[in-house]
């Protein structure tokens, strides 16, 4: 684990951004370095691309902010989590007829 990334409320890192826009996948992610990320932080990437062409794949280096989740931030977001899922059930799964 980063050294700067304790308990402390706020600090940089660097990370890897991977952002793939082709026939097989659209997609963007990030991996920071050294850094876990728990329920309710969140992560601010500095000086990644937004847009790249179609067809394209790109991999490139960045520093991202880490801002850690208060402890009640972690429980609510820990609730939601468990909320959202149970609504997806609900919607998945339900019997009646789609409006």
């Amino acid at each position: 684990m980063n050294a700067n990334a304790g308990n402390s409320g706020r600090f940089e890192v660097p990370c890897t951004v991977e952002i793939e826009h082709t026939p097989e996948s659209l997609h963007a992610f990030v991996e920071l370095d050294g850094v876990d990320i728990g329920p309710g932080d969140r992560v601010i990437v500095h000086g990644a691309p937004t847009q790249i062409p179609y067809g394209e794949r790109i991999v490139t280096r960045c520093s991202a902010t880490v801002i850690r989740a208060s402890l009640l931030d972690r429980v609510w977001a820990r609730i939601e989590g468990y909320l959202e899922l149970t609504e997806l059930y609900e919607v998945g799964f339900s019997g009646g007829r789609a409006s």
